[in-house]
C-alpha cells in the first residue's frame, strides 16, 4: 500500500495565489503599495538629491583649484627679492605625483592702447609671459579668440585679461596694442580666472616672444602645479626643496586648499545621514506593510478555513500570505525606485546639477524593500498556516 504524499504547490500556482489575494482588494493593494512606494522614493530622492548636490559641490570645489600649489619667490636673508631659477620648471616637474607644471613670468614692461599714449597711463596692466599649458594648468577659458599656443613661437601676439581688455576698450580679437614699445596683435581675451585673479588684469604674451623680444632671462615668478589629490600634501613639503635646494626659505608655496579638507569631512557627515534616512523610510514601509498582512490574516480566516478544509496544506497557506507580501513590496519598491529617480533627475536637472544616483541605493534600496517584505510578512504567514481549519471557519 503506498503512502499518499502531501501535494505541493508549483511556483507558478503560488504566485498565481499570492496575486489573487491582492487583486481581491485592490483599493488596499494600491494604498499600501504607495505607503511603501513614497517612503522608498523619499529614502531616494534625498539620497540621490543630496549625492547630485555633493557631485555639484565636488565639481565647484575642483574648480577652486584644490589640487593647486603654487610656488613664488620670498625674501632673501637680507630682505631683499628672491629670484626663481630658470631650470625649476623642469625640476618640479620631476617631483612624484605631479600631473602638470606650467609658469609666468612679470615683465619689466607696460602695454597701451596705442603708442600715443603718456607712459605713467598704463592702467597698472602686468605683462607676463605664460607657458602655452598655462590655459589648462588654471582650467581658464577664452572668452574671444584664442590661445597662445605652441605653434607660434616668437608671433608678436598678446592675449589680454578679461579687466585688462577693458580698461583698454578692446572688445574682440584682431587691434593691436603697443606693448614694451613694440606692436603686438590681440588674438584672445581671457574670460575671468578664479584660480589666478592676477591674470585679469594682465597682458600675457608667449615665453618664447618674451625672449625673443623683450629679452626675457626665463626665470619664472610664479609656478603652478596639478597634483594627484592623495598627494597634494607631499607635494607641498617637496616643492620649495627642488625649486630652490640652496635656499628653501626663499620660496614661498601655497597651501593646499581648505575645500579638500571640508569637502571629505562633508562626504563622511553626508554618508551616515543618507544610511540613516534610509533605514527610517525602509522602517517605515515595513510597518505598513505587516500591518496590512495582519489584518489581512483577520479579515480572511474564513478563507484559510475553507482553503484548510478543502486540503491546503499549513505550508500552502503560509506561502501565500508570504507571496502576497513580497508581492506588495515589490510592487511598492519599483514604483518608487521609479519615482525617486525621477524627482532626483529633475532636481538635478533644475539646479544645473549632474545627477548621481548611488548605484547602492538603487539596487539596496530595492532589495532592502524586498527584504522588509519577507520579514513584514513572515508572522502574518505563520499564524495564518497555524489557523486550524474549525477555528478559521468559527472565525
Amino acid at each position: 500500500m503506498s503512502r499518499l504524499r502531501p501535494a505541493r504547490l508549483a511556483f507558478s500556482d503560488v504566485l498565481r495565489l499570492g496575486a489573487a489575494g491582492l487583486r481581491a482588494r485592490p483599493l488596499r493593494m494600491v494604498l499600501s503599495a504607495a505607503g511603501i512606494a513614497i517612503g522608498i522614493a523619499a529614502m531616494l530622492a534625498v539620497v540621490g538629491i543630496s549625492a547630485s548636490s555633493r557631485a555639484g559641490l565636488d565639481q565647484a570645489i575642483a574648480a577652486l583649484g584644490t589640487d593647486l600649489l603654487t610656488a613664488a619667490p620670498g625674501q632673501t636673508l637680507t630682505g631683499d627679492k628672491a629670484v626663481l631659477p630658470p631650470e625649476s620648471l623642469a625640476m618640479v616637474a620631476r617631483i612624484g605625483g605631479i600631473r602638470e607644471v606650467s609658469a609666468v613670468a612679470r615683465l619689466d614692461a607696460k602695454v597701451y592702447r596705442n603708442d600715443h599714449i603718456p607712459v605713467g597711463e598704463s592702467s597698472s596692466i602686468a605683462v607676463f609671459a605664460a607657458r602655452p599649458n598655462l590655459l589648462g594648468s588654471l582650467q581658464a577659458t577664452t572668452a574671444r579668440g584664442r590661445w597662445l599656443d605652441a605653434s607660434m613661437p616668437g608671433a608678436p601676439a598678446v592675449v589680454l585679461g578679461s579687466a585688462a581688455a577693458e580698461w583698454l576698450g578692446i572688445k574682440t580679437p584682431g587691434p593691436r596694442v603697443w606693448l614694451g614699445g613694440q606692436w603686438f596683435s590681440v588674438i584672445g581675451i581671457l574670460a575671468p580666472v578664479p584660480l589666478a585673479p592676477e591674470a585679469d588684469a594682465a597682458a600675457l604674451i608667449d615665453w618664447t616672444t618674451a625672449a625673443d623680444l623683450l629679452a626675457f632671462d626665463g626665470r619664472p615668478t610664479t609656478l603652478y602645479t596639478r597634483s594627484d589629490e592623495t598627494a597634494v600634501e607631499r607635494v607641498q613639503q617637496l616643492l620649495a626643496p627642488t625649486v630652490s635646494p640652496a635656499a628653501p626659505h626663499e620660496v614661498k608655496v601655497s597651501r593646499p586648499s581648505d575645500a579638500l579638507t571640508a569637502a571629505r569631512a562633508a562626504d563622511a557627515t553626508l554618508d551616515g545621514l543618507l544610511l540613516g534616512l534610509g533605514a527610517v523610510a525602509l522602517l517605515v514601509g515595513g510597518v505598513g506593510v505587516a500591518n496590512t498582512m495582519v489584518i489581512s490574516v483577520l479579515e480572511r480566516r474564513g478563507e484559510i478555513g475553507l482553503r484548510r478544509a478543502l486540503g491546503a496544506t499549513r505550508p500552502h497557506v503560509g506561502q501565500q500570505f508570504l507571496t502576497e507580501s513580497l508581492l506588495l513590496s515589490a510592487l511598492g519598491g519599483s514604483t518608487g525606485t521609479a519615482a525617486g529617480s525621477l524627482v532626483t533627475a529633475g532636481w538635478a536637472w533644475w539646479r544645473d546639477w549632474p545627477v548621481a544616483i548611488p548605484i547602492w541605493a538603487l539596487g539596496g534600496g530595492f532589495a532592502a524593500t524586498i527584504g522588509v517584505g519577507v520579514v513584514a510578512g513572515l508572522y502574518p504567514a505563520i499564524r495564518a498556516a497555524r489557523l486550524s481549519p474549525t477555528e478559521a471557519l468559527a472565525g
